[in-house]
């Protein structure tokens, strides 16, 4: 989808010829003889922003038509309907699976996704408005599918708690998949929420190594941040689901690796674990294996026989990792819970205990999410409607 069906139809610019403009904050890189700021030839762009709190990246700040996204029928997801505040990551995590939609944006998949950031500054009060039609039957909507909603540029722009409210006073029920701790904020707002909906958490963690983090995931809180953002969570009465995902062959796939991340997730205090291995599409697979070749040269050759001209490891390599996931959940808890799903294609879609609303009812994949979300905040009758589209 591309902009010029997202955004508002307003002059190319408009700042360009505002009087007051403030030139040194939408052209800070040409100083000292750097290139001008690349702006966006985009109508609907209201203007790009870079600030020195934020070194390398560039806010494209637009104002949405819509903030509900359908999800396509096709889909096994557990849910219909998503909003995603910001479009592209400043977690820049190598193997994000999201990259290659910064390309319907005519951006790239590579650096452009880390550091050219689409913020819907109007969001929340769009979203209010869409929550508000008689046409709308409250399912759940979900956030932080594509790119994480408590990236950092949250605590420039502060986004999400507007979202919360609209979701929760129109009774829709919601669930956050984020690495951000920039959650934290919100939690009072969220239990709040969870009085009026049924709300679902989820923090994605897969790694307990703090070098290899750094290297890979190098925008994204610490390990240790995160598991003390799932306990911050379960003190607040909030359930909170973990996605082990991606686990990396040869680089976080070993027995102690796993057993060390379980076990400090038991602990944390996580109701919920699903894991999975790499996947590489295109977009992440090119950048990934370009990271790959310069961190660790040595493992180039496997992971091009290991996945082939494909986007998912092959079924041995993946019976051979679930036997040593599920052996590790059994010893630290999460025994009898959605296990490593064999099948890739479901493998997206296996949301772990927790981490989505209960008492979801009317839409595809609703028993499976049923049986997989666990125990939740508060479910009153507005969040068993059944959905319909409008």
């Amino acid at each position: 989808m591309r902009w010029n069906k997202q955004q508002l139809d307003q002059p190319l610019f408009p700042f360009q010829d505002a009087p007051g403009a403030d030139a040194s904050e939408l052209d800070r890189s040409a100083q000292d003889g750097a290139p001008a700021l690349p702006l966006l030839p985009l109508a609907g762009l209201v203007k790009s922003v870079q600030t020195p709190e934020f070194a390398g990246i560039t806010f494209h700040e637009v104002l949405a038509k819509s903030a509900l996204n359908k999800v396509p029928a096709t889909s096994s997801m557990p849910f219909e309907w998503t909003v995603n505040p910001y479009r592209g990551c400043s977690h820049a995590c190598v193997y994000c699976f999201a990259r290659k939609t910064h390309t319907y944006l005519d951006l790239d998949a590579g650096a452009d996704f880390d550091s050219q950031v689409v913020v819907k500054v109007n969001v929340a009060e769009v979203l209010r408005k869409e929550l508000h039609k008689p046409s709308w039957h409250r399912p759940h909507v979900a956030l932080g599918t594509n790119t994480d909603p408590y990236q950092r540029a949250e605590g420039r722009y502060g986004l999400m708690p507007g979202v919360i409210s609209a979701l929760a006073d129109s009774g829709t029920p919601f669930s956050i998949l984020t690495k951000g701790t920039l959650l934290a904020r919100d939690i009072p707002l969220l239990q709040e929420a969870g009085r009026q909906v049924s709300v679902g958490m989820g923090i994605s963690l897969a790694l307990l190594d703090e070098g290899l983090a750094a290297a890979i995931e190098p925008g994204t809180p610490a390990p240790k941040a995160r598991l003390a953002l799932i306990s911050k969570l379960r003190d607040a009465g909030l359930p909170c689901g973990v996605m082990t995902m991606p686990i990396l062959p040869w680089l976080t796939d070993s027995e102690e690796s796993l057993d060390a991340l379980f076990a400090a997730l038991g602990r944390a205090g996580a109701t919920g674990v699903s894991a999975g291995a790499l996947y590489l599409r295109p977009g992440t697979r090119e950048w990934f294996m370009q990271w790959l070749a310069r961190e660790h040269p040595a493992l180039v050759g496997r992971y091009e026989r290991l996945y082939g001209q494909g986007s998912y490891a092959p079924k041995d390599y993946r019976q051979w990792l679930a036997a040593r996931v599920n052996a590790a959940k059994r010893r630290h808890g999460f025994a009898g819970q959605a296990g490593f799903i064999h099948d890739p294609r479901q493998e997206e879609a296996n949301y772990p205990a927790g981490s989505l609303p209960s008492g979801e009812a009317g839409h595809r994949g609703a028993a499976a999410a049923r049986q997989r979300a666990g125990a939740a905040v508060h479910a009153p009758a507005l969040a068993d409607l059944a959905p319909t589209l409008f």
